[in-house]
């Protein structure tokens, strides 16, 4: 089983951006579907983006379509998200999380679907 470590969250002003990469740990990453989730303080933790095992396929929630890009590196054990044209309410801790898929192109969008988790990293986007 990996175990998630996420880094590159800070602090940016709105219209800058980021880049969050989540390391795993152990030889069986590329096995894994994986994804982006964030929670701020008043919200219930929900689905930002996700990315099938091999890389082909990604999803998105639409309020970060044509600003977030999700990618892998499976010889790195690496995912990132990619955040440009930032906004106050991109705000929230930001978590990866990991799933074994059903097949090669799922990409999974609920949070019940996954199992390994990271603890986060902050994310504040100053207006």
């Amino acid at each position: 089983q990996v175990q998630l470590v996420e880094s590159g969250g800070g602090l940016v002003q709105a219209g800058g951006s980021l880049r969050l990469s989540c390391a795993a740990s152990g030889r069986t990453f590329s096995t894994y579907a994986m994804g982006w989730f964030r929670q701020d303080s008043e919200k219930e933790r929900e689905f930002v983006a996700a990315v099938s095992r091999s890389g082909f396929r990604t999803y998105y929630t639409d309020s970060v379509k044509g600003r977030f890009a999700i990618s892998r590196d499976n010889a790195k054990n690496t995912v990132y998200l990619q955040m440009n044209s930032l906004k106050p309410e991109d705000t929230a801790v930001y978590y990866c999380a990991a799933t074994p898929p059903l097949n090669g192109l799922e990409v999974a969008t609920s949070q019940s679907r996954y199992d390994i988790w990271g603890r986060g990293t902050q994310v504040t986007v100053s207006s």
